[in-house]
């Protein structure tokens, strides 16, 4: 699993957004202390969480199951760009088998669970779906076999509100344990002057 950081709103158009509302920008400091100050008492303490949605932050994720992407795509104020099945198929069709316990060949294409069974399961699915591959079976209908466990990848887009519910939910010892990683590999991508805002969201074992 990869995660990357494309880009993200500076702070201070947070703390702008929030003096907008007393039109009290002369008491700013440009995105200094006092402004820093003003979205962590705003946002996060006093729950006026409108106000953080004016942070957007721009993720490139690789390496996510299909059974993740579901899981993702649970959280329904993010926009997701997902690298497209239908297209990308034909990459697998001119690999050499998958085999029984081939992890590291196969751990190109599917996400391994540490369990055998499940992982040689997954495997066998992966080399069934090679064969239909082969057989020149359309792209559309192959599709329908693929495993869980296929990876995938995506552009991820996300306000920061959504995103304190997101790492909440998801860092929980309570989550998938694969989107459980996504969620703490989120966060160690952000920027360290953005971190406060989401520090009390991260589960703490």
């Amino acid at each position: 699993m990869e995660v990357t950081l494309l880009n993200h709103t500076p702070l201070w158009v947070c703390s702008n957004a929030i003096r907008t509302c007393w039109q009290s920008f002369d008491k700013g400091d440009n995105g200094g202390e006092i402004d820093l100050a003003l979205i962590d008492r705003v946002g996060n303490q006093l729950k006026h969480a409108s106000t953080l949605e004016h942070l957007f932050y721009n993720f490139y994720i690789k390496g996510i199951s299909r059974a993740c992407l579901q899981e993702l795509a649970r959280h329904r104020i993010a926009s997701l760009s997902v690298k497209s099945t239908r297209y990308t198929l034909k990459e697998l069709k001119n690999e050499s088998e998958f085999k029984p316990n081939d992890f590291d060949n196969a751990s190109r294409y599917i996400v391994l669970t540490s369990n055998e069974f499940v992982d040689n399961a997954s495997i066998n699915a992966l080399e069934n779906l090679r064969q239909i591959l082969n057989q020149n079976t359309s792209l559309d209908i192959a599709k329908y076999c693929l495993p869980e466990s296929y990876k995938t990848e995506l552009s991820w887009s996300i306000n920061a509100r959504s995103l304190q519910n997101f790492i909440t939910l998801r860092s929980s010892k309570s989550a998938l344990w694969e989107i459980r990683n996504l969620a703490n590999t989120i966060y160690n991508a952000l920027p360290n002057e953005h971190k406060f805002i989401f520090a009390e969201c991260v589960y703490k074992d």
